[in-house]
């Protein structure tokens, strides 16, 4: 590792190098978090909705057709005097004596209600927008919606990435704690035991078999405790898997890392960038749709129908009625000029937000290479502290036995060895987070294929 280590830093300066854990594993589960992450199915849902919403945009430029139906009967009211027998009885008298007949009856007067009695109107009435600019608007919009929400899912996918890693090497860190901790538990059982053999033969003092027996009480309070490390770690990495509590984690992945010196991706490639991009589009096209108006709307619609008095249903009562309607503004009391003045102020702070995120994104990339290049010198650090910790102990430990060291100097000894190797094992994945942390902040990890 120390020549791949030692490339790298080479390259970390002018930000050249990628470190890449070679686990198929891993990106199994990646894909397996993909498929059934909770949140992600929620936010896939809001992906959904949102493609409905477009298709119900689209679907406004096609005619409506409704059956519409009124019946209506009513009493009083004004009425309207129509005096047919004043008019026509006179002439009425005088033709039946000419022509000594009774051919033409006596009329009375009548009276006409305003209000109908017992009336229907039943039709159907289709409609078809022929002109109406805001149609086209909505459905850029939400064509634009559709856009967003998609960077919203991926955005997630690469937290969800991010997350699934972190809490993947979280476990095998604290697997590997424990296999350290028993390693040396089985150390100090081994000493006390020889301590115990030597104070049988008179050679040994009891103060040794009471610090080694303190030694292992100790080490076992550490097992334990990092064996309730690695099951919080295991339970928070299948929650976010969705998968059940208890199910095993397969922990073959990582057995390498390699270093990559193709370049990092730059922040531009950040979905909330192009999120950001997409919202000041979207207002834009608000702008756009706001300021249009006064631009006329034409409708067409086409009535089919029969209306009628005491539910009579012939020749007389079908009916046909088309027409246009035309809406034209003239004045609303300046509301929409104070509309399109907010929508512009919108596509403003949306530009602000955009170069502020994108000042703080740079920021947080440079942060995390810095992360990596102190990460990686600590593991290289490390590694030698534990190369030098291993000599140490051999030389102490194998003085003990010839009676040149003492016992304390050997626990001492086998103390050091054991921070040794937690430091260097808690470095090794410090150096994997912090690159799946780099990883995150340039938007590296191919998530669109997965």
């Amino acid at each position: 590792m120390k020549p791949f280590f030692s490339l790298l830093l080479f390259f970390m300066p002018a930000g050249t190098a990628v470190l890449k854990a070679q686990d198929s594993t891993l990106d199994r589960y990646i894909q397996e978090g993909f498929a059934k992450n909770l949140v992600l199915q929620q936010k896939s849902i809001s992906l959904a909705k949102a493609l409905y919403g477009l298709q119900s945009a689209k679907s406004l430029y096609l005619p409506t057709v409704a059956f519409m139906f009124d019946y209506t009967t009513a009493d009083g009211g004004r009425d309207i005097p129509l005096p047919l027998g004043d008019l026509l009885n006179g002439v009425y008298g005088t033709l039946n004596q000419l022509t000594s007949s009774n051919n033409f009856p006596h009329l009375e007067n009548q009276q006409i209600n305003f209000l109908p009695q017992n009336f229907y109107d039943g039709k159907v009435r289709t409609s078809v927008p022929i002109i109406n600019s805001d149609i086209g608007y909505n459905k850029k919009i939400q064509e634009q919606q559709v856009t967003l929400q998609g960077y919203e899912v991926e955005l997630y996918k690469r937290e969800l990435v991010k997350s699934i890693k972190t809490a993947y090497y979280n476990y095998l860190s604290s697997l590997q704690a424990i296999h350290i901790y028993e390693s040396t538990l089985q150390l100090a059982q081994e000493s006390r035991r020889v301590n115990e053999k030597l104070l049988e033969n008179g050679k040994g003092l009891p103060a040794y078999i009471l610090r080694a027996t303190s030694e292992v009480e100790s080490i076992n309070a550490q097992i334990t405790g990092a064996q309730q490390q690695a099951e919080n770690a295991r339970l928070y990495f299948n929650s976010l898997l969705n998968r059940d509590a208890q199910a095993s984690i397969d922990t073959s992945g990582i057995d390498e890392v390699k270093a990559l010196t193709e370049a990092t991706n730059g922040v531009e490639s950040r979905e909330e960038l192009k999120s950001l991009q997409q919202v000041i589009g979207l207002n834009e096209t608000v702008v756009k749709m706001n300021r249009r108006f006064n631009v006329p709307k034409l409708n067409g619609f086409l009535d089919l129908g029969s209306q009628a008095q005491n539910w009579k249903f012939n020749g007389q009562s079908r009916y046909y009625m088309a027409g246009l309607q035309l809406s034209f503004p003239i004045f609303s009391g300046n509301r929409n000029t104070y509309k399109i003045k907010q929508s512009e102020l919108d596509v403003r702070n949306a530009q602000l937000n955009l170069s502020h995120v994108k000042q703080q994104l740079e920021l947080s990339i440079n942060v995390a290479r810095n992360n990596l290049t102190a990460a990686l010198h600590s593991y290289q650090s490390s590694l030698k502290q534990l190369e030098a910790a291993s000599s140490y102990f051999r030389l102490i430990d194998k003085g003990y036995k010839a009676g040149t060291n003492t016992f304390i100097e050997t626990v001492d000894a086998r103390t050091h060895l054991t921070s040794a190797q937690l430091s260097a094992t808690i470095n090794k994945y410090k150096v994997l987070i912090a690159v799946t942390n780099l990883e995150r902040e340039t938007a590296s990890y191919p998530i669109n294929n997965k």
